[in-house]
This record gives C-alpha cells, structure tokens and sequence, in this order.
C-alpha cells in the first residue's frame, strides 16, 4: 500500500517517557512464550513456559519469572493473547442478548444463504446469539438515515429487563442502517446505561461504521459475547502485575498487528481476535524491513495448524472480511493470515480409497505424536521428520517418555507402508511431500488467489516446525529464497515488542462516483485521521513518527465484493478513484470493464505510531558466535532427502555470521531445526537471520 510521509516529527508524535525495557509475551496454545528486551544493557532474555489455559495469567506471570524479570524496572510489557479467539472458537461464550428492529431479529441466522458445505445437502449452524436472547423493538431509519419510524424507548426499556431477566451478561444494539445515523442506537445506549449493571454493552455502529446488516450484526455479537472474559482476564492481570511491582499500562496486540491499552481492549475486544497470528506477520514485517527484504509470505508451522499470510513493501496485508468459520464474519481490520490443517501433530492416514491423506485431523498435545511419548500411536508429521533424521530425537520438547525410532518405524510400516507398497521411510517421505503440497497451496491463497506473483518474494518461515519444510515449499512455489529469523520459535512474542501502535477506521459512503461528492471523502479521512491521533497520544508509550494509510473499497455497480484500493494520499479526486480502482481491478482480475460504472463504498484510513527501532542481533548472545563454521559443528547423521545422505549438524547459537553453509545441512537450535537441502546455500545477515537462497549453492 502506499504510505503518507511522516506528519510528526519524534518530538511532537509523543511526550511519552522512554521505553527501553520492553517484554513481549505472546499466549499461545500450548506454550507462552516471552522475549525481555533492555536497550539501554543491550540484553535480550527469553523465555518459554507451558501455557497455563484455565488462568491464562499464571503462564504470563511464570514466564517473567523464567526470565527473571524485575517487573518494577519494566516499562512496558505487550501481551498478545488468544482468550477471545479461543473463545469464539469453541463457543465458550457469554451470555449474551440482543435488540434491534423490529422485524430483523434473524439476520444473524439468515446470513448470506451459504451453505457449510458448498457440495452438501446438510450442515450445522449456530448464531453467535440464539433467537430468545434476540429481542425486537419498533424503530426503523430509511437507508439514507433519515427517521422512518422513532425509537419506542418504552419496549426498548422492557426488552432490557426481559434480557436481565433470563441472565445475559452482555448486550448488543443493533438496529437497521445505525451507519448512516447512528442517533437512535445512541439513544438506546443512554438507556441501556442506566439499566445494564455492566460496562458490556455493544453498539453495532461505533465498532463497525459500514452497511451489511449481517456482518455488522455478527461482529458486534461476537464483541460484546467475548467482552466479560476479555474485560475480566485483562484486569485481574493487570492486578497480579502490579502487586508484584509493575507500574505502569499493559498493552494488548490487536488483531490488525497494533496494540492498544489493556484499560480500553474490551471496548472493541472483537479486534484481539487473530490477536496471536498477527503479532507473527508483524515481526516478519519488521525482519525483513531491516533485512531489506520487504517482500514476504509468511509461513508459521505450529503443532496443529500453519497460518500464512503476505507482506508488500513491509506492510502486511490487512482485511476487513476476515471469516473465521463457516457463516463467522469479524469485519474489523485484522491482519489477513489463512490457516491450513496441517501441523507437526497432523495425522497422516490410509483413506477406504486406498490414498494417502495427511490432516486435517492433528493428535494435537495429548496424546500427541508418536514420539512425545505420551500413548499416541497415529503416525504424524513430526513422526516423519523424526524417522528421516530431519529432527535430533534427543533434542525433542515436550517428551514425556522415549520412543525408540525403531518403534516409530515399525508404525509407519504397518499403517502406511504396507498398505501403499512401499518401505516406513519412503511412506514417511510421502507424508512430507504430501503436507508440503497442502502448506503450499495456502500460500498460493494469499498469493496466486490476489494476482501475487510467489517468486517476486522470499518465504519468511517460523514457528516451530516451519524451518523443517520451508525450502520444500518454496520449491513448490517457484520462491527462490527462504529467510529463517533468529528465533522462530518465539516470533510471535518478537511481534509484541516490535509492533507499533495502530488505529484502523472504516466509514460507509455506498454512492456511485458520478453522485459522489468528494467533499464527503475527504471530510471522512479528516475525522479518521484526527480520531487515529487522538487515540494514539492517550497511549503512554514513547513513538518515533506517525503515519497514515489511506484506502477505499470500491466495486462495480451491481457486483456484490469489494476491491481494496490503496490511495497515495487522503485528497483523491474523483478521477483519480476511477482509474486507481480500474487499475487495481485489471491487477487481480486482468479485466477491464470500462462500460460499467464504479461505486466507492467505505473509506478506510488506518494511523500508526511507530516506535524506536529493536536490535535484532541480540537474540542470539553475540558472545557465543564461533570465528569458525568449523566450530559449530556438533557432528552428522543420516537425513533422508532423495534418499539417505551423510549430513552436517550445526547448532546456530554458534555459527559466526559470515557463515556460509552449503546444503545438505542441519542447523538446530532451541525452538527449531532448520533443513537446507542439496544445492542450496545459506548465509547469515547482521541481525542473525539465516538466508536460503535456493539452488545456488556449489
């Protein structure tokens, strides 16, 4: 996207003291991992701690203990978090009600007309809010905002008490075109003031400002359904923290890659889902800046899943249409990451059709892959990598008891070998190719799928099994180079600390260009700005610039989904929305369409404070560096690539950065193992990444 030059100088973007000693901590789920960064010692302390999932704070709270952290000396401490996301995942939400207008109390379940399964007769659907907690009152505005019918505060008052009554916890108003005058949900919010004992209450127009009645609704349900959990879990630790000494704001990760103060996340607590997810794009966008390689997809391979995503010009790719299942649209800006069913603890099986097939069913942590030791007997993709030398068995994580690779070879026999013919280890080989070919086809969606061409970028590969199969998949997609951070095991927590403060906004227009007056457009970016500002100077964090992002959705007249069109600065003329959405349209579609008339539909502004630059080279001790490759090599083994090779092993806490390894190669370390294949090359930069250029080596 095209940014907007700095409009503030360090001095006038922020008052706010320094912040040079900096903990990030991302909650993931099964471990929670944080990175202690003291720029003023020039120390980086990791930690990593299983994730305490009944009281998410225990895990955050042992984690600063592992790394010996004194909270009294922090400045500032960014969490990212998955309590919302695990929540609207697995429908443990809260009891919550809704009012709107009369007559549209099933928009949430009518949706779009879609069905689970495009192919199906049958499929399972649950709206966020089920239908007795989905209350009607007459009101009713024209769809250019003027009053049809008045608010009757009378029924309104009585649905309240009807929704207290049957025990919700949180409200949603949403009424009919509340964004193009939002006066009578306004009103209704001073009503519900009143009555609701609680701070939960959402009303649809201040958290999504745009038309769709449905995806409004649906969003402003799942806001206000996760809001108590969210608004509970932030303040009790918030208190934990501060008796132990912490004295200063805790801030939240944001699904759009921003964060924002733990006193107001549970306003908009809809936007701290992918909370997680984001927090990784961010630090691979702020790698690869200061990689100079600024052009990425992003590829994180966890224990079930691997979400994907692509960063242009340092800037990840961000969505207001995000869907998180069937018929769940969060349209709030979030950072646009795809997930795949394809992690370490993927199981990989023989179908009734006599195939091969590898997910999307995962043995998840209990009982976990064959080798965790835990009773798990289902061959997995981390099984594979084990029984292919790929991974050093005496180096695993989360091993409750050795499993013998014979053991583990005597499984892959009998479950897959036999059945298709062939040897454990080419069974094994099978599995990888075929959850390869899955990984790369959900980077071919945030890709091929958007016009991107794959080669014009570098594969940023992390999480910890994303090192094992990054060059593989990068042959797939013609990538030519695979950058390997620091620590990719920890990236998310890196992404706390390196994200900066941001603010997304979204308005409706909905008007043809030939009836727009553009006046509107530029008075909508004014106010985006002005507020994105504001919001940003109530944080107490110390930034360096800020910044904008202008776009506008747009689409023909007549068609249904929108274009994302990026905008060079907040004053377009009408002719330059015009060609600028031609321009982009012919990009993804390779169309042109010049006999039909384009429509702008929302303005979108989003204002980032960025803050002061992280030494990425301290990840890795700089003491511990060997002069010599020689001297970072631990010893070799049999790693199955076309067939079995004698491979080097080295342990990269101690390569030298001048490092040059020629494929095959092993490199391990403590949260990944980095395969480089026959004829690739890696090198290390200033900060420590490894870069893989593929095919280029001797």
């Amino acid at each position: 996207m095209n940014v907007s030059p700095s409009i503030a100088s360090a001095d006038e973007a922020s008052k706010a003291p320094e912040t040079s000693n900096v903990a990030g901590i991302d909650v993931g789920g099964t471990y929670t991992d944080l990175v202690l960064y003291d720029a003023q010692a020039k120390t980086v302390r990791l930690a990593k701690t299983p994730t305490t999932l009944d009281n998410q704070a225990f895990g955050v709270l042992k984690a600063l203990e592992i790394a010996e952290a004194d909270l009294s000396a922090l400045d500032l401490i960014v969490h990212g978090t998955t309590t919302t996301t695990n929540a609207v995942l697995e429908r443990t939400l809260c009891k919550t009600g809704l009012i709107t207008t009369e007559g549209f109390r099933d928009i949430l379940e009518l949706g779009r007309r879609t069905r689970p399964h495009a192919y199906g007769m049958k499929g399972e659907f649950r709206p966020v809010i089920p239908r007795d907690l989905r209350l009607e009152v007459p009101e009713r505005l024209y769809a250019d905002g003027t009053v049809y019918k008045g608010l009757d505060e009378d029924a309104f008052r009585a649905a309240l008490k009807e929704l207290l009554d049957k025990g919700c916890e949180a409200l949603v108003i949403h009424f009919l075109h509340s964004y193009a005058n939002p006066a009578h949900e306004l009103r209704a919010g001073e009503i519900a003031a009143e009555i609701w004992p609680n701070e939960n209450i959402t009303l649809g127009h201040s958290l999504l400002s745009e038309s769709r009645e449905f995806e409004r609704g649906v969003t402003a349900a799942i806001n206000a359904s996760v809001q108590p959990l969210l608004r509970r879990y932030v303040e009790r630790l918030a208190d934990q923290l501060a008796e132990k000494g912490y004295r200063h704001d805790v801030l939240v990760m944001n699904g759009n890659g921003g964060m924002v103060s733990a006193r107001r996340v549970a306003i908009e607590a809809a936007k701290t889902v992918m909370s997680g997810p984001a927090s990784g794009v961010m630090a691979a966008a702020y790698t690869g800046r200061r990689a100079n390689i600024p052009n990425l997809l992003t590829y994180d391979m966890g224990g079930t899943s691997t979400d994907v995503a692509l960063i242009r010009n340092a800037e990840p790719a961000v969505s207001n249409e995000i869907e998180i299942e069937y018929a769940m649209p969060i349209h709030v800006p979030m950072v646009d990451v795809r997930t795949v069913g394809a992690g370490g603890g993927s199981i990989a099986r023989i179908t009734e059709a006599g195939l091969l097939q590898v997910g999307p069913e995962s043995a998840g942590s209990t009982p976990g892959p064959i080798c965790y030791g835990r009773g798990g007997e289902a061959p997995t993709i981390s099984d594979a990598n084990l029984l292919l030398g790929r991974m050093n068995p005496e180096k695993l994580n989360s091993v409750s008891s050795t499993v013998s690779l014979a053991d583990i070879e005597a499984i892959f026999a009998e479950k897959l070998g036999k059945p298709l013919g062939v040897g454990a280890k080419e069974a094994a080989a099978a599995v990888l190719r075929i959850a390869n070919t899955r990984m790369a086809d959900a980077v071919r969606m945030v890709s091929v799928s958007l016009g991107e061409d794959p080669r014009d970028y570098a594969l940023f590969a992390f999480g910890g099994a994303g090192p094992l199969h990054a060059t593989a998949i990068a042959r797939e997609l013609g990538v030519p180079r695979v950058l390997v951070p620091s620590r990719p095991g920890i990236t998310n927590a890196l992404g706390c600390v390196v994200a900066d403060l941001r603010h997304d906004f979204v308005n409706t227009v909905n008007k043809p260009l030939a009836e727009l007056d553009i006046e509107v457009v530029h008075t909508l970016f004014d106010q985006q700005q002005a507020e994105g500002r504001g919001l940003i100077a109530k944080e107490n964090v110390k930034i360096e610039e800020l910044r904008e992002i202008w776009s506008v959705d747009m689409q023909f007249i007549g068609q249904t989904h929108l274009l994302r069109v990026p905008l060079p600065g907040p004053r377009p003329t009408l002719d330059e929305l015009q060609s600028l959405f031609e321009q982009a349209y012919f990009n993804r579609f390779h169309v042109e369409l010049p006999e039909i008339k384009a429509s702008l539909v929302n303005v979108n502004c989003s204002v980032i404070g960025r803050r002061s630059e992280i030494d990425l080279s301290l990840l890795i001790d700089p003491a511990g560096r060997k002069e010599k490759l020689e001297e970072a090599l631990t010893g070799s083994r049999q790693v199955w690539f076309d067939g079995p090779v004698e491979t080097p092993i080295y342990w990269r806490d101690h390569l030298p950065l001048s490092a040059e390894i020629h494929g095959p190669a092993i490199v391990e370390q403590m949260d990944t193992t980095i395969v480089i294949d026959p004829g690739d090359k890696a090198v290390q930069d200033a900060d420590g990444n490894i870069i893989i250029e593929l095919g280029v080596g001797a």
